[in-house]
């Protein structure tokens, strides 16, 4: 459901969608629901998508502007992440320009995703992050390691322009 405190959902908040992404119930969806059903069909383990607008996703992105991906490398918290197990490894993380297309988005989204392999999250520039796992609570391990990788790649950019004032 669009507008809520992700941290404090009660089951009521949850709102059901059919696959194509219409409500089950009298309520209205997000216009970014068909982002979510497109993971559910891409990767059919998959049960359940985050979607945040955290600070280090929208500023990172933005100032990657011409960048069409970012790749996070060496990081222990990698291992937050399905399938990895050390962190002598490197993981490409997606980054889509924001449109109001949702549908074209989508399938720019999936059409990426099939060709990148591993990747757990994608980012919309200056607009957000999208994670996701078996089960929401891998789903929130990834949306906070991503969160905290980002932040560590933000850091990075800041002491590289200190190193060179």
């Amino acid at each position: 459901m669009s507008g809520r405190h992700k941290g404090r959902l009660s089951p009521s908040d949850v709102m059901v969608v059919d696959a194509d992404g219409a409500a089950l119930d009298t309520r209205q969806p997000s216009a970014e629901t068909v982002l979510h059903t497109m993971i559910y069909r891409l990767y059919p383990h998959i049960n359940a998508v985050l979607h945040v607008h955290s600070v280090p996703a929208v500023t990172l992105t933005r100032h990657l502007s011409a960048a069409n991906q970012i790749a996070l490398r060496g990081y222990e918290m990698l291992k937050a992440f399905p399938g990895i197990t050390t962190h002598e490894t490197s993981i490409d993380i997606p980054i889509f320009q924001n449109t109001q297309a949702m549908n074209i988005l989508a399938q720019e989204v999936a059409d990426r995703l099939r060709s990148v392999a591993g990747a757990p999250a994608y980012l919309i520039r200056g607009h957000g992050a999208h994670a996701w796992g078996k089960d929401l609570e891998e789903a929130e391990r990834v949306i906070e390691a991503l969160e905290h990788l980002l932040s560590c790649e933000i850091e990075s950019i800041r002491m590289r322009a200190g190193d060179r004032a």
